[in-house]
Order: C-alpha cells, then structure tokens, then sequence
C-alpha cells in the first residue's frame, strides 16, 4: 500500500444508510453512517459534513470524491424509470417481448414474465436492413424523420435505437440514430454504442435499460454535483458496475454501467482489505439493511461477468459477479399460507425501519430478531446515532412467535436467524458449489451493517474456519470506492472457428477496440490495456472468457479456454473451438489507500446476556475500537462499533492485524 497524499471522501448509498470514508493525509480513517434519503443527494452531503465535523475539517479540504448509489437499480427494481421508446427495424418490434424461452419455472403455464420496459405503442420500426456482408436496404430519412414526430407525440423521455445486426454492420443505425438526435430533445440510446455484441434479445434489453436510467441518472448526478459544489466538495467520480471508476461525463453518457454500484465497492474494498496468501481465494460476503450481496475473489482478482440480470431483465455489460438475496438487517420476517417461517425480501427499510429503531416500525426484522438473542444491545447504537428499542423488538417478535405458533419472542428470533442464515448461505453456494468451487478452501469476508454478526454462523453451516472482518466493516463498500481503479470496457462480436481467424482481422478489431475504452479515460498515458476473448466449442450456446496476450495467439488463446471449460464444467470437449467476441478493458490504476489503524480507549465495555447453542451465556462486550495491534478475541464476545457489530461465538478465536482487520479462525476441538 501506498501513502496517502490528499484528502479523499467515499460515499455509498444503500438502502437503509449512507456510508462514507473519509481518508486524511495522515492515513487516519474516519468513517460515517447516516439514513439514507429519498433524494439521494441530500442524504450524500450530508454524510459527507458529519464525517468532516468529526474529523475537524472543513468539506472545501476534500480533494476528490468518489460515489457509489443505487438510481438505477432502484429504477429497475421500482420500475419508475423514463418512459422509454424503442425503434428496431421493420417486423422486430416484438423482440424485447418475446425474449427467450427460458422461465423461472419451466413447467409452469401461468408463469408472469416481467412487463417489458417499453410498451407496445412505443415500439417503433424503421425500414431498413443488414445482412452478413453489410447494408441491404438504408433507412429513408424523410421516414425516420416522421418517425420522431410520433415518437414526439407519444411523451417518450428517452429513446433507444437497436437495428438487427448493428453490432456487426451499425451504418443503418448510425444514420438513424443521428436524424433522432436532430429532432429529439430527449436522450438516445445506441445498441453499437452500448453493446456491439450479437444475440438480438440481449443486444436490445441492454439498450432499452440504459435509456430507461438514463433520465434519472443524469438529473441525479446534476443535483449532486450542484449539492457537493455548494459545499465545496469536487466533482464526483461514480462507480461503474465492473468495480472500476469513471467521470461524471462518461457515467451519464453511459448510464446502465452504474445498475450494481454500490455492491461492486463493497467487493474491491474486500478484495483490498483481505487479500490472504493461504487460501484459494475470498468470498465477499455484505449483508446490508435490505439485502446480502456474494462474491467471489479469485488471485487478487474480483469475478466479473457478462450475464447478469436484474428484474428480469437482462443486462450484458461486464459487472462484478453479485449473486445478491433479499435478506438484510431489515428485512421482515412472516408466516407463509403453510406456517412456515419466511425472511424478506420485503424490508423495514430506513423510515419506520426495524422495530428496535423506534420510529414507529412494528414489524419482526432480522434487526429485532439478533436484538432479542441480545447479539444488538441496549449498549449499542445502530449507526452511531440510533439508540435501541428493545422493548419493541421484544413486541414485534412476540407477535410473530403468535402468529407462526411458537412458544415465545425468542423461539421466533432463533427462527427468523436461522432462515436468514439459510439464504445467504445459499447465496454463497451459488457462487463456489455450483461453479466448481470448494467454500473450505475461502475464507469469508464479512461486512456490511449486519454482515458480522451473522458471519460466523454461516461460515459454520459450509464449513468454512477462516473469517476476515475489516476495520471499516460497516462502511466497506464507500472504503472500496477509495481503492477502486478507473475502468472502461468495450466489446465487438467476431464469430470465426479459431483455426480460420484472420490475425489482420482481430488486430485491427482489437486497435478499434482500444481507441474505444481509451476515449472514455481521462488520462491516455496512463493507460494499460488488457485484452480477452470469448470462446466457446461450436455448437454450444454460451461462452468463456479468457485472457488474450498483447499479440493474439490462438493455440494458447485454445489453451486456456480448454483449462477454463474443464474447470468450470469438469470436463473438455473434442470439437472445433469458436471465437465468439473480443473485449477490451482499459484500467487507470490508483494509489492505494494506506490505513493508519489507531485504538481508541478501553476495550471493555461491560457484559450481557446473548443466546449461542441452545443457551444464554453471559458474554463480554468490547469497544472495537479499543482493541489493538495483534489483541486477541476468543468467542463468545461481542465487538461493537458505531457501523456494524461482530459476534464472535464459542468456538471461534483470532487476533487484530496492524489496520484493524480482525481475523478469526475456528478452534480446534
């Protein structure tokens, strides 16, 4: 790690709270946690002046700020984005409808599929056509121009622009795209701008999300950069789904590439922060106020992935891999029309919120259910300004207890543990199970408001004995925003069975490539490039992606697709391989961020009664602040700090690291 010359600010929006870290030139970390507000940008400014109040600066000392928020997926989530149009070419106007055959249950008749983002009568076609060897029919101008008058006509706020085969042949929609920009005041969205990658269904999703956020992420970055500006605080540099940076400029002209913000900090600041030589790699594990988020970190590097989908709705740009549950600290628990006890994925959220917040909330919340197996006490305050309700957490589970026909409060916050527990285990499942990883070889990095103090638990149900808890564990996504590179990815569809690709052909698409991510980074020179392609064997409908060195070889391109299939799937096929695409990433790296951990006053603060295998145990009760380089914890305990709480169970011991990571391991029985 690297020194810290300027005074750098994180902000991260979640849910529930709004986190930041602030890092001093002095490498002192101050962090901050305040609700989070309907506006996003109040709630941002005004966590950003706590968190200077409590450093004793002033926000005009701030020298660059970087953000992390969820507009957009909260868009998506909500479905109150623009009100969006979509213009393909004649006779595909159904495509985003249609989608593909696959469904959440297969054999279920009456399954809903999720309502396409753009309706019918503003879906709009233009005659013109493409075809393998380029433009078959051109568009008509005089047409396309009356096109806009009905797209006008129909109160569009945005337009999205996917003709059939543009990202092979975009001279069509070039043409088509620049006579709407000239009618239209309203943001337009190209498909060969977004994603110059095949698959028609995809391609078009993809499109139509980003000029469906678009609206909503450009006016929200406009009211921040004026908030933060009156305060004096920089522009701010925003978080992008695939864990890299970019300009304020850049993320609103390529809105869909903030759709998983917030949960791609929370994996570079863990990947940063737990970084371990003896394990096979880290999984990421952030359970927050309205739900848990999963990764995995493999050699240093955070997973990515192409194939993601939110609401239903695909989006093909690369993003951190996020298998995400609706299960966090807010998160409600219920009685199913079978009795069973059930967990989210509706939450308490930040106003009323848990019962225990005491705001008026009387529902049963995970919140509740630790604050009744007293792992929350009434020592604790949730976010260093929320002081404890207990009684109505006592309430809100006895009601449930009633309800689901067991004995009393605390038989129901054992359960409502116990199935939240179960599905963020699943989660983790997800992501090393079924993908051919083993979870004992990981170790589990936990953070987020809630994420230590389930962490243990889970780690146990998968048998995993390595848990690492960062300092800033309650705050860790706004912390990641501090390491996280600038990054632009970019991607053209090359379809050629390996033995018969022309060098000429993919260096020349690479060199487009890389004028393409270069033209987003603020600075060229400091620009590294790295390259990938995806491969699959000739008759399969998905693809790897492996790395491609700085000339393109395609028997070691072969090599590594082969190593990746049979990791990936157990097994390597005979067939020809196909080149499918090839991508392009250009990474500015920054200076990473150097913690100076200090400890703060005692370590003990007193001791209360919390409920660990089967029985109340009297368990010690620590200021996590007071605990210093190389101390020692053994379970039970409990370490509380303004952001987050860890519960350290029987069985469990570790020790503090020089920036206040804790680590634990499982004791030997």
């Amino acid at each position: 790690m690297g020194g810290n010359d300027r005074t750098r600010v994180g902000v991260d929006v979640g849910g529930t709270f709004t986190d930041v870290v602030l890092l001093l030139p002095d490498d002192e970390l101050v962090t901050a946690k305040v609700p989070s507000t309907d506006d996003q940008s109040v709630g941002v400014v005004q966590g950003i002046g706590k968190a200077c109040e409590e450093a004793g600066i002033d926000p005009t000392d701030v020298d660059a700020f970087t953000h992390a928020m969820t507009v957009s997926v909260n868009a998506l989530l909500e479905e109150n984005g623009a009100k969006t149009a979509l213009v393909t070419t004649e006779g595909f106007r159904d495509v985003l409808e249609i989608g593909r055959q696959a469904r959440p249950d297969l054999y279920d008749v009456n399954i809903d599929k999720p309502a396409p983002l753009v309706p019918r009568r503003r879906r709009f076609e233009v005659a013109e056509r493409t075809g393998v060897d380029g433009v078959l029919t051109e568009p008509d101008e005089d047409e396309v121009r009356e096109l806009a008058g009905e797209i006008r006509n129909s109160g569009a706020e945005s337009v999205a622009v996917s003709l059939l085969h543009a990202y092979q042949h975009p001279k069509n929609e070039r043409r088509v795209a620049e006579v709407l920009r000239e009618e239209l005041d309203v943001p337009i969205s190209v498909s060969h701008e977004v994603l110059a990658e095949f698959r028609e269904f995809e391609r078009t999703s993809t499109t139509v999300v980003d000029a469906y956020v678009t609206p909503a992420i450009d006016a929200y970055i406009g009211r921040l950069e004026e908030r933060a500006g009156n305060r004096g605080v920089p522009e701010p540099r925003i978080m992008q789904a695939n864990g890299g940076i970019a300009s304020a400029k850049t993320v609103r002209e390529h809105a869909v590439t903030t759709t998983m913000s917030g949960p791609a900090g929370g994996v570079v600041g863990a990947a940063e922060t737990a970084a371990a030589d003896d394990v096979d790699g880290l999984v990421t594990f952030d359970m927050g106020g309205t739900s848990s988020d999963v990764s995995l970190v493999q050699d240093g590097e955070v997973e990515r992935t192409t194939d993601a989908e939110i609401n239903g709705r695909p989006i093909k740009t690369p993003m951190v891999d996020v298998n995400t549950v609706g299960a966090g600290g807010g998160s409600i628990a219920w009685v199913d029309a079978g009795n069973a006890l059930r967990v989210g994925p509706r939450s308490a959220g930040a106003n009323p919120g848990p019962a225990c917040y005491g705001r008026g909330g009387t529902e049963p919340t995970v919140t509740d259910a630790n604050v009744v197996l007293g792992y929350i006490g009434g020592s604790s305050a949730l976010g260093g300004e929320l002081e404890l309700d207990v009684d109505a957490a006592h309430e809100a589970l006895s009601k449930l207890a009633d309800e689901a026909g067991l004995d009393d409060a605390l038989a129901a916050a054992r359960g409502v543990f116990r199935v939240a527990n179960a599905n963020m285990a699943r989660a983790i499942r997800a992501v090393t199970v079924e993908r051919g990883h083993d979870p004992r070889g990981f170790g589990l990095v936990a953070f987020g408001g809630a994420g230590p103090m389930h962490a243990a638990a889970i780690a146990e149900s998968l048998d995993m004995d390595r848990l690492v808890i960062p300092h800033a564990c309650g705050v860790l996504s706004a912390y990641g925003l501090l390491a996280a590179d600038e990054k632009h990815d970019s991607v053209r569809t090359l379809r050629n069975p390996l033995a018969d690709v022309s060098l000429d052909d993919i260096e020349s698409a690479y060199d487009d490539l890389t004028d393409e991510v270069l033209s987003d980074v603020e600075n060229r020179d400091a620009a590294a490039v790295q390259r990938a392609a995806d491969l699959r064997f000739v008759g399969q409908s998905f693809e790897l992606t492996v790395p491609v060195d700085e000339e393109f070889d395609a028997e070691t391109v072969a090599e590594r697709f082969e190593d990746a299939h049979e990791s990936a799937y157990g097994y390597v096929m005979d067939d020809p391989i196909e080149l499918v695409n090839l991508r392009t990433t250009a990474v500015v790296g920054r200076e990473s961020p150097s913690v100076s951990y200090r400890t703060a006053g005692d370590a003990e603060k007193g001791r209360r009664e919390a409920f660990f295998d089967g029985e109340f145990h009297e368990t010690p009760v620590f200021d996590r602040t007071g605990l210093g380089e190389s101390d020692s914890v053994s379970g039970p305990a409990i370490l509380e700090q303004d952001e987050s709480t860890v519960v350290v169970p029987p069985g469990w011991s570790g020790t503090t690291n020089a920036d206040g990571t804790l680590v634990l391991g499982r004791e030997e029985e």
